[in-house]
């Protein structure tokens, strides 16, 4: 009977023995697991913070451009308004090179009414855009 109670606790022994083999292999691959696991958040938190500061850099990047196109649309709508201008002074300049020239032919046909009538209307034109100058600035 002793050989018996023996080798029941032999048996037992050696199947509590593969139960702690694979309890402690269980153990460890967790283990591993968990590493590894811990590992691939780190990964993902280190790249989540480059990432982010990447971001930041977009956000600065965008709002320097958007300050810079606001400073040329300023600039571009100065030089449209300068362009206006010169244009508006072209067209005046001409007005009175095209009425000289009208008193100039008038002067040498000897039509002394229309060279009178042609002096006043370019005193008249000067008169009047010398008023709209003097408004403006």
């Amino acid at each position: 009977m002793m050989m018996c109670i023996m080798d029941v606790k032999h048996v037992a022994r050696r199947s509590s023995l593969g139960s702690l083999r694979r309890r402690r292999m269980c153990r460890q691959k967790r283990k591993n697991s968990e590493r590894k696991l811990s590992r691939s958040i780190e990964k993902i938190r280190a790249d989540m913070v480059e990432i982010s500061e990447g971001q930041k850099r977009i956000r600065q990047g965008q709002m320097e451009v958007r300050e810079k196109f606001e400073e040329i649309s300023v600039e571009a709508a100065k030089l449209k308004e300068e362009t206006s201008q010169i244009c508006k002074q072209s067209a005046a300049n001409q007005l009175r090179l095209d009425l000289m020239f009208e008193i100039v032919k008038a002067r040498s046909e000897k039509d002394s009414a229309k060279d009178a009538f042609l002096t006043q209307k370019l005193r008249d034109l000067m008169a009047k855009q010398n008023m709209s100058k003097t408004q403006v600035v």
